[in-house]
C-alpha cells in the first residue's frame, strides 16, 4: 500500500510542476522594481503620518544631530527652512497621496508578475505620463540619477510597448484563422 501512495504522490507532484509555466524574467524584474517602489511610498506615507502633531523642524534637527551630519551645508539648511512649511493638513495630504500611489504601484507590480494585460497597460500609461516631467527635470538640471531614472523608465516603456504590440499581433492572427 505504501509504494502505491508514493507513486501516486510522485506523479501528482510531477504533474504540478509540469503545469507551472515559467514567468517572463523581464516582467518579474519590472514587477520587483514596482513592488520596491510601492514599499518606498508606503514608508513615505508612514513617515508623514508619524510627523503629524509634531514640529517637523525639531524632528529634522534631531535626525541631523543623531546621524552626525554637519548642520552647516546648504542642503541641510534648505531642508530645515522648508520643514517649517509642513503643517498637519499638508502632512495628511502627503500621506494620502503616498499611500494611493503605493497602491497603484503595487497593482502594477502584481499585474506584471501575473502577466496580466491590464498590468501591462496600467504600467505603460503611468510610465508614459511621467516621461514629460522627467525630461523637463533633466533640461532643468542634469544629474546622473535623473539620467538613470529616465533611462530605466524608457527601457520599461519600450519593452512593455513591444510586448503589448506582439500580443496584439498574436490575438489578431488568431481571429483571422
Amino acid at each position: 500500500m505504501i509504494p502505491f501512495l508514493r507513486r501516486l504522490m510522485i506523479r501528482s507532484l510531477s504533474k504540478l510542476f509540469k503545469k507551472r509555466r515559467s514567468h517572463n524574467k523581464w516582467l518579474v524584474l519590472i514587477a520587483a522594481y514596482k513592488m520596491v517602489h510601492a514599499l518606498l511610498f508606503v514608508l513615505i506615507g508612514i513617515g508623514a503620518r508619524h510627523l503629524l502633531h509634531k514640529d517637523v523642524g525639531d524632528e529634522l534637527t534631531a535626525l541631523v544631530d543623531h546621524l552626525r551630519f554637519n548642520p552647516e551645508p546648504r542642503l541641510v539648511n534648505f531642508l530645515l527652512d522648508k520643514a517649517s512649511l509642513l503643517n498637519d493638513p499638508m502632512l495628511r495630504r502627503i500621506g494620502l497621496v503616498a499611500f494611493c500611489y503605493a497602491g497603484v504601484t503595487a497593482a502594477e507590480g502584481v499585474g506584471l508578475y501575473l502577466e496580466k494585460a491590464w498590468g501591462e497597460y496600467l504600467t505603460l500609461a503611468i510610465t508614459v505620463s511621467f516621461l514629460p516631467w522627467e525630461i523637463y527635470e533633466i533640461f532643468r538640471r542634469q544629474t546622473a540619477i535623473r539620467f538613470c531614472l529616465l533611462t530605466a523608465n524608457l527601457l520599461v516603456f519600450f519593452y512593455l510597448l513591444q510586448l503589448v504590440i506582439d500580443s496584439a499581433r498574436h490575438r489578431g492572427k488568431g481571429k483571422r484563422l
